[in-house]
């Protein structure tokens, strides 16, 4: 990918008009925000840094700023888009959605949705599209149209920021900040599961894999169940589709654990999603020969 700015930390040492003109647009037509972040809080020394300040004035603005903010938002496949009336941002997004190509049947309903959405809120219908289908953004129009206005208000805050996130780190990598690690632990005996081979692979930037996965490496659980160290961290760990492909059944064979002639659980797959490479995740495994669980750790 290529960055308008080499480092996260140089974007956030910028002079407070260039900090703005560089910053500004990741809140759709609002650079008030970052006019304020930067007074209160610059220089910065990380995307996430940036990311707190914005959202930091948003969240302690009034009602009405708030309000503001939000009707700067175009309606999802509405009559800007068709205009061509959109941001460079708002465009790019709502394309990768698949908003610009729906079929008539799609566009009377997000026609009728916004609409509806409009009357009752005052403000439009905001969802983070950059990595949506068309399924999932229709789904959470059709659900959220009938939240109570409080409830609605503040998911599309919610929202907001994810769009803001997603668009600020196309500005800059991130800082070096950020690692991956594992650790699994056998639940048929109740101990690590050491000696457990893994592989890890990259997919790609999106929620979609990419059609040619690049190879990170090939690992041993130690005594622990752990990695002897990060399987990824600093410049070399962003954003974007991972998979681990954990060798259970080779795993409970050495160990001599009764299992049917094809295994149950061989190669277990597990794919996630890295959205702040500056930050530590930790991705385990807990299995047996019949079962397996995963979960967000730290």
């Amino acid at each position: 990918m290529t960055y308008k700015y080499p480092s996260a930390a140089e974007l956030g040492a910028l002079a407070a008009s260039d900090f703005v003109a560089a910053v500004g647009p990741v809140y759709e037509k609002s650079p008030w925000i970052a006019e304020r972040a930067h007074a209160k809080a610059a220089p910065f020394d990380s995307l996430t840094a940036i990311d707190d300040a914005l959202w930091s004035v948003v969240s302690t603005a009034s009602e009405d700023e708030q309000l503001a903010l939000l009707r700067e938002h175009p309606d999802l496949a509405g009559k800007a888009a068709l205009a061509g009336d959109l941001t460079a941002e708002s465009t790019d997004e709502q394309q990768r959605a698949g908003l610009s190509a729906l079929s008539p049947t799609e566009m009377a309903e997000f026609t009728a949705l916004n609409g509806a959405y409009t009357t009752k809120f005052g403000f439009p219908f905001i969802l983070a599209v950059r990595n949506a289908s068309k399924r999932i953004i229709l789904g959470s129009f059709r659900r959220r149209v009938g939240n109570a206005r409080g409830v609605e208000m503040a998911e599309c805050l919610a929202q907001v920021r994810k769009i803001a996130w997603m668009r600020l780190r196309l500005l800059a990598p991130p800082a070096p900040t950020g690692k991956l690690t594992c650790h699994v632990l056998d639940t048929a005996h109740g101990c690590p599961a050491a000696g457990l081979p893994i592989t890890l692979r990259y997919l790609g930037g999106t929620a979609s894999a990419s059609a040619e996965p690049v190879l990170i490496g090939h690992f041993m659980t130690n005594s622990d169940g752990r990695l002897d160290g990060p399987a990824l961290s600093g410049s070399a760990f962003e954003e974007g589709v991972y998979e681990w492909v954990f060798a259970v059944g080779e795993y409970f064979a050495v160990r001599g654990t009764t299992a049917s002639g094809t295994p149950f659980l061989d190669q277990v797959p597990l794919r996630f999603g890295i959205d702040n490479a500056e930050k530590h995740y930790h991705v385990p495994l807990l299995c047996s020969p019949w079962a397996y669980s995963t979960y967000r750790g730290s």
